[in-house]
């Protein structure tokens, strides 16, 4: 037995001598102490043995098992740190290089422009709601006053799924849904994503409103002219000065244009504002009787105004941009101009 063993001993050592690599490790191991590898197999070899030899051939395999399994557990112990070495090795830093630059990301233009607005509204009392975008015929055309023959109900400017669903064309819906839902006084903006099927310089199939409106008892045109006035200020500059012009619109009389000072020459008249000194920036008006009448509102007793603003439109003016596409081109040398006015 004591050749055999030294037999198996000098044979472990050639199997796990050098470099030996995991894989030939867990082969040598498997063969070797294994619950059917050779070593623990020495254990069956005692019956060959009288009962007086027994005991201390059991001995002489138990020694040679304890020796094995510490050679063993010694080699994998230099074969985990050989590994560790290795995998530090590759993830090594050099210190010398130049380090990689995070670029963080900015607020889009537009949704600056959504904040600003929200900030501004908000803080003139005003609550948010947002409409879906999925309209019905009624929400977005009839309870706003808008007649069956009205050019913006043909197929050629709304998109339609049916006779009745449409993609909503601007975010006045809002208001009829609003007033159905809660008694005055309601004083609620709607911003959102709107559609129609228009596309120029100035015009894209998708853009953005903010819509808003103010309903409660003895609501004026100098109330509406006070709170644009207001907006304007806040959204351009102190010096801005406002003005109302006469317009139309189905869902309220009067209805006006609203204009301020021209932010690129402040009124005296350059290319921007085709020499008149005064810009566009949204629409207004005092809600229509009918529209009242519709969402169950005395009008006798309730009046109230209403104002749409195109984000778009707004975005350009401030950031001076040219053309409307600018804004969806996704074009990172605009888009990083933006990360100064993300506060």
């Amino acid at each position: 037995m004591q050749s055999k063993i030294d037999s198996l001993r000098v044979e472990i050592e050639e199997a796990l001598k050098g470099d030996v690599n995991r894989e030939a490790f867990k082969a040598a191991r498997e063969k070797y102490l294994s619950k059917k590898g050779i070593v623990p197999s020495l254990m069956t070899e005692l019956r060959n043995f009288s009962p007086e030899e027994r005991p201390v051939m059991g001995k002489l395999i138990n020694e040679f098992k304890v020796w094995a399994e510490a050679r063993f557990d010694e080699v994998e112990e230099g074969i985990k740190k050989a590994e560790l070495e290795k995998k530090n090795s590759a993830e090594a830093v050099d210190v010398t290089m130049p380090g990689i630059r995070n670029n963080t990301g900015a607020l889009h233009p537009i949704t600056l422009v959504k904040k600003e607005l929200i900030d501004i509204l908000s803080g003139l009392g005003f609550e948010i709601f947002e409409g879906p975008e999925i309209e019905t015929d009624y929400y977005n055309f009839t309870a706003l006053n808008v007649p069956k023959d009205h050019p913006a109900r043909d197929a050629q400017d709304t998109f339609y799924f049916s006779d009745d669903i449409l993609l909503r064309t601007h975010t006045s819906p809002g208001q009829i849904r609003t007033m159905l839902s809660k008694k005055p006084p309601i004083k609620v903006i709607v911003p959102g994503r709107v559609f129609r099927c228009d596309d120029d310089a100035t015009h894209t199939p998708m853009f953005h409103q903010m819509e808003g409106l103010l309903v409660d008892k003895n609501i004026t045109l100098c109330h509406l002219y006070g709170m644009l006035d207001r907006l304007a200020k806040s959204l351009f500059s102190d010096d801005v000065k406002t003005r109302l012009r006469p317009s139309y619109f189905p869902f309220t009389e009067p209805s006006v244009e609203v204009d301020v000072t021209c932010c690129e020459c402040g009124g005296s008249g350059c290319g921007l504002c085709k020499g008149t000194g005064w810009i566009e920036v949204l629409g207004a008006g005092m809600v229509n009787r009918n529209v009242l009448i519709e969402c169950g509102l005395d009008p006798e007793e309730y009046s109230g105004f209403a104002f749409g603003i195109g984000l778009d439109r707004i975005a350009m003016l401030k950031y001076g941009m040219n053309n409307i596409h600018i804004l969806f081109d996704n074009d990172i040398r605009t888009l990083k101009q933006f990360k100064k006015h993300d506060k």
